[in-house]
């Protein structure tokens, strides 16, 4: 076995292990020993983070908002802020996921680095908490465990327990690097949540079946050991946000649209799911447009298709997203969701990378849908400065917003 040591993009330092050290540190970690293994870290003062806060600029907010650097965090992606709010978890679509750290709790990381450096990860872009405290993290094609995540972040092993063994979340004949990025949560039932996009633009007839069957292209919810998994959310193309409404335990999730239609078609999604076993449409429909491939293809008997709580901009790409709980921010927003628009890569002219707001009623009803924040694409070029992709928010109420490509965490604060 052999370690090399090496420097790598934005002044990180890292470590490289192959396959049998990554699968006998794993073996060591579930027994509760030690490995050798070696931290990143990711400078937090250096021309990279002078250059994010120059993007600061162009952010537009409502009045009485204010916009800050909160951390440099390469290919941040899906966000779990701990209980007592000192770190967070930052999923990618890579091989990292990332502690924030926030000690004197000035709402500036003092110090990134990655989780649990032992651990081979393969994209894990869905970290999660639970109420008592321990880290799901889910990953491709596996799920996995971390007690107390929030007090042992600090040394390179901590414990690991596996929820979903590699290559038991899907057949691994259907991992792709196409919609890969599972998001987790935990319902107030105490269960799993776990998204599976379905890896096509638009699956393949003959393989509809076995996809509905696993809860490919749909939400999936499992008991915390593993066990009891059912399909719960049918009919999805690619959700990667979910959230749990807390008045009344509603599931709200965002969906992303079928490529090639046009610019205007099919419209993005915000959904709500009010009992287990619904169907949103596809692939016969995306929003209230339908999908010509499935013309032909008949559609489950007695199902009743469920259509969007809000529609959305076509192609703006609607990711993470997350409701209201503080109190900071003013009373219209508490209760409502805020969600992150990526940003298209397939439209004539680009839009998205902002984050979006829709308030929820006493009834759970969605309003009309505003821009909350945005600058992040240069309009008169088409060019993206950075793409919002999740919400998270720290214990003061103020918001996190993750940004893969500009490999970032903005924070959105409301001005004392």
């Amino acid at each position: 076995m052999i370690r090399t040591s090496l420097r790598v993009g934005l002044g990180l330092t890292c470590c490289l292990a192959g396959p049998l050290m990554a699968q006998d540190n794993m073996d060591k970690l579930t027994s509760m020993q030690r490995t050798d293994a070696v931290f990143t870290t990711v400078p937090q003062d250096d021309e990279r983070a002078a250059a994010l806060k120059d993007i600061l600029q162009y952010i537009k907010l409502p009045e009485g908002f204010e916009a800050s650097l909160y951390a440099v965090v390469p290919d941040a992606r899906s966000m779990a802020v701990a209980p007592q709010g000192t770190v967070t978890f930052v999923g990618t679509r890579k091989d990292k996921v990332w502690s924030v750290v926030d000690r004197d709790r000035n709402r500036l990381a003092d110090e990134v680095k990655d989780f649990a450096p032992s651990v081979t990860f393969d994209i894990p872009n869905g970290p999660c908490f639970s109420p008592d405290g321990f880290l799901f993290i889910a990953e491709r094609n596996r799920v996995l465990t971390f007690p107390a995540a929030e007090f042992f972040f600090e040394g390179p092993d901590p414990a690991v327990g596996v929820v979903v063994e590699k290559g038991k979340l899907i057949p691994e004949e259907e991992e792709s690097f196409n919609h890969t990025a599972r998001v987790c949560r935990v319902g107030p039932d105490g269960k799993l949540y776990i998204s599976l996009g379905q890896p096509h633009n638009i699956q393949p007839v003959d393989k509809h079946e076995t996809y509905d069957e696993i809860g490919i292209g749909g939400i999936i919810r499992i008991n915390k050991d593993g066990t009891g998994r059912e399909v719960y959310t049918r009919g999805v193309r690619n959700s990667v946000g979910h959230d749990f409404n807390p008045a009344n335990g509603e599931l709200w999730f965002t969906d992303n649209q079928v490529d090639g239609m046009g610019d205007d078609i099919p419209p993005g999604e915000l959904n709500r799911q009010t009992e287990a076993g619904q169907h949103f449409g596809f692939p016969w429909v995306n929003g209230a447009i339908e999908i010509p491939d499935y013309k032909d293809v008949a559609r489950p008997e007695g199902v009743e298709f469920v259509p969007p709580a809000v529609e959305m901009q076509a192609h703006a790409a609607d990711l993470g997203m997350r409701f209201y709980t503080g109190k900071s921010f003013p009373a219209k927003y508490h209760g409502g969701i805020f969600s992150a628009q990526h940003g298209s890569w397939n439209r004539t002219t680009p839009v998205g990378a902002r984050v979006m707001f829709t308030p929820v009623d006493a009834e759970g009803n969605a309003g009309a849908t505003e821009v909350f924040a945005e600058g992040w694409l240069n309009e008169e070029t088409g060019e993206y400065r950075g793409r919002p992709m999740d919400i998270a928010f720290l214990p003061d109420g103020s918001m996190l917003v993750s940004d893969d490509f500009a490999g970032a965490i903005w924070r959105i604060a409301a001005k004392k």
